[in-house]
């Protein structure tokens, strides 16, 4: 009788250590989901042309507006006009160089096209950041600060 009941502590215990690291996982996840907001205040297009090549940016165009990346909810708003909304489908590791310092998401837009956001910190520029939003077809890009 007292080797089962040493195998039912033992069980026992193995069920509580599996509870609490379940707990602890969960505190963990949400504790690292955060939400940041920007601001804009520019914004520029790069577009292909009938040949596919890339053509010139546009014309920077002053523009304040905010912008949110929500990692709880797994998406980032840019509260334009129109409202842009990407779902946010991977996390893509962070990169850096030099002069860069990038954070990419692969997302779909409202629409269902699958484009790549990017924050591009300008390492070599006093830390200027840069939401880029690029298509197969097109690129936007909006200077952020953060708020």
């Amino acid at each position: 009788m007292s080797i089962f009941y040493t195998k039912e502590i033992v069980m026992t215990r193995i069920k509580c250590f599996y509870i609490s690291l379940l707990f602890l996982g969960i505190g963990l996840q949400q504790s690292y989901s955060q939400t940041y907001k920007f601001r804009t205040s520019g914004f520029s297009v790069l577009e292909k042309n009938e040949k596919g090549k890339w053509g010139k940016w546009s014309d920077l165009s002053l523009v304040n507006i905010s912008v949110t990346l929500d990692t709880d909810k797994n998406r980032i708003v840019v509260y334009s006009r129109n409202i842009q909304l990407y779902n946010i489908l991977t996390y893509q590791p962070e990169s850096e160089s030099e002069t860069d310092l990038v954070y990419s998401f692969i997302c779909k837009d409202n629409d269902g096209v699958d484009c790549t956001v990017s924050i591009i910190t300008r390492k070599k520029q006093e830390n200027r950041k840069q939401l880029y939003i690029t298509y197969s077809d097109h690129v936007i890009v909006y200077n952020i600060f953060t708020m």
